[in-house]
């Protein structure tokens, strides 16, 4: 047996794993992530956090200056770089288990560098914000979804998304398989993301995630999709962004000095232990 807890970030969850030091799961296999996010059999989730000291993860945790490391798998078992809403969850856990101080900025490593979150007040139980790092706008591309087809672009926000804007959200179906992308791009899999207009600066989107199939929320994505938006009004930086998603709002800005900050909700929910 070992301890669990389970939490998410506008309903994007997931399952987290203290292994601070790296003893307690070794090397995590994709089949013990796999059997914790079986939402019939196991504990159900987006995805797993393992919460480890990055001087305990080893290689992908070399030259980063942060004491915790998000060592974060996608629900099939795949490792992904980044993960906007579990990051979140991440410092929320950290911050209610008195592991870091909430009054100051928190740097956490991850697979795709470190991200700083700030506690709004200072407070462990507020909302949190991450600096989400310099998005990457890459090519045009386009994606499908059974005979409809639509343009892309290719934003990189430490993972990889393509964001497509649409008439209406259910243009894209059921969701039930990635969209049909292109494969010299995006060799890995990618994120998608469908968009609608809501209002001047509000926008509605769903997501296909890579590895995890469509989810109530993808921080990334939100990023990715604000980004997009922000190029195609022509906005001014600094210019805030709502981003409404199946299982809450995200509120982004892209600053002056070409940085994403993303705000939101993260919440723990449970905790116990188990043998799967």
């Amino acid at each position: 047996m070992y301890p669990f807890l389970k939490g998410h970030g506008t309903e994007n969850d997931f399952v987290l794993l203290p292994d601070p030091d790296g003893t307690v799961h070794g090397e995590l296999s994709a089949a013990r992530v796999r059997a914790l996010c079986d939402r019939h059999a196991g504990i159900g989730g987006d995805g797993v956090l393992r919460v480890i000291r990055t001087a305990a993860i080893g290689e992908a945790g070399a030259g980063q200056d942060a004491e915790w490391f998000m060592d974060y798998r996608n629900s099939d078992g795949s490792v992904s770089e980044m993960c906007g809403n579990g990051v979140r969850v991440f410092g929320r856990h950290l911050a209610e288990q008195g592991l870091v101080d909430p009054t100051t900025p928190v740097p956490v490593a991850t697979r795709a560098g470190v991200k700083v979150l700030t506690f709004a007040g200072g407070a462990a139980d507020g909302e949190i914000t991450v600096d989400m790092g310099i998005a990457k706008v890459l090519e045009e591309t386009s994606v499908s979804v059974g005979e409809r087809s639509w343009p892309a672009l290719h934003v990189d926000m430490g993972n990889p998304h393509a964001v497509a804007f649409v008439d209406d959200l259910g243009d894209a179906g059921p969701l039930l398989d990635a969209p049909v992308h292109d494969g010299a791009v995006y060799p890995a899999g990618v994120n998608v993301e469908f968009v609608v207009r809501r209002a001047p600066g509000h926008v509605a989107m769903r997501v296909h995630e890579r590895g995890s199939g469509e989810t109530r929320s993808c921080g990334t994505g939100a990023c990715a999709v604000m980004v997009a938006t922000a190029l195609a009004d022509g906005a001014a930086r600094g210019t805030a962004y709502r981003v409404d998603l199946p299982g809450g709002t995200l509120r982004i800005t892209w600053t002056a000095d070409d940085r994403i900050l993303m705000t939101g909700p993260a919440v723990v929910v449970a905790e116990g232990s188990t043998g799967l």
